[in-house]
């Protein structure tokens, strides 16, 4: 019955709540915070739904937290020139490079599984984390699975808990969102209270919170 697929869903989604690491969500907060202070950027690299996830979450960490904040998913026209002209497995370093990526700036990855390059997976992913380690960049993620490639050459990365093998990218990329919307929130990043907050607050004629 389609209850008890749903049910079932909804049940995994809070036991993935009850075990994620907090404890790496506030390092990312601490150092996205000092990204910003130090006016560094912030990259956000993604495929298929995660891709998605990082255009949205560009808008959130522009307007919401200040941070200067891109992605090459968001330019279709060069995405897939360089796609075509240069391969798949580069369209993401190659973007870094032309952005002059360095030190003072991040990376931060949005995958189930974090890319590998042994089985051709998402192996543009792998070789943007590869670059940004060779400029010096701390490389930030958001993954499923055993975050592959992300996982081991990133500086801090969540692995979504893997709670039911057959929903490892439903999950993944559902709470790829729920964390993002998480770090934005955070008092210490946030400068810029969501518009509705900020409605409703003012009809009661209070402060929002920050």
């Amino acid at each position: 019955m389609s209850s008890e697929h749903l049910k079932g869903y909804f049940d995994d989604c809070a036991e993935i709540l009850r075990r994620l690491d907090l404890g790496t969500l506030d390092r990312m907060v601490e150092r996205l915070v000092r990204l910003r202070e130090e006016g560094g950027r912030l990259f956000l690299c993604g495929v298929g739904g995660s891709a998605g996830n990082c255009s949205h979450a560009v808008n959130d960490f522009r307007k919401l937290t200040g941070i200067d904040a891109s992605t090459p998913v968001d330019n279709v026209s060069e995405l897939t020139a360089r796609t075509n002209d240069e391969g798949w497995e580069r369209t993401f370093s190659d973007w870094l490079k032309t952005s002059r990526a360095s030190s003072k700036d991040l990376l931060m990855v949005f995958s189930v599984g974090g890319g590998s390059r042994d089985r051709n997976i998402s192996p543009n992913l792998v070789a943007a984390v590869d670059e940004a380690r060779s400029r010096g960049m701390d490389v930030l993620g958001i993954v499923g699975r055993d975050g592959g490639h992300t996982a081991r050459a990133g500086t801090l990365v969540l692995v979504v808990p893997t709670v039911n093998p057959d929903c490892v990218t439903a999950h993944t990329e559902a709470f790829q969102a729920v964390i993002w919307h998480a770090l934005v929130g955070d008092p210490r990043l946030m400068v810029c209270p969501n518009k509705w907050e900020t409605t409703a607050a003012a009809i009661q004629g209070k402060e929002p919170k920050r």
